[in-house]
């Protein structure tokens, strides 16, 4: 899964709430990176990997390209 933060706090509590969710079914992450920076961060869930990036980050590395013919799945912002 790839997704955006909007800036580093954001990208955090994005990270925070996967885990929090997964931890809830038993799901732990096998590893996870980049939580101290927060442009770009990975959880690892093994069949699953979870990327949250910012913007800029996410624009520049493009890991969309690298899974080109993978169905896609839009997902709208929830609006408070």
């Amino acid at each position: 899964m790839i997704c955006s933060g909007e800036n580093p706090a954001q990208i955090r509590a994005i990270a925070e709430a996967v885990q929090e969710n997964f931890s809830k079914a038993k799901i732990f992450p096998a590893g996870k990176e980049g939580l101290d920076f927060a442009r770009w961060a990975l959880i690892d869930y093994g069949d699953m990997v979870i990327h949250i990036f910012d913007e800029e980050t996410r624009a520049y590395y493009d890991l969309e390209k690298l899974w080109i013919d993978a169905p896609r799945i839009e997902v709208e912002k929830k609006r408070r």
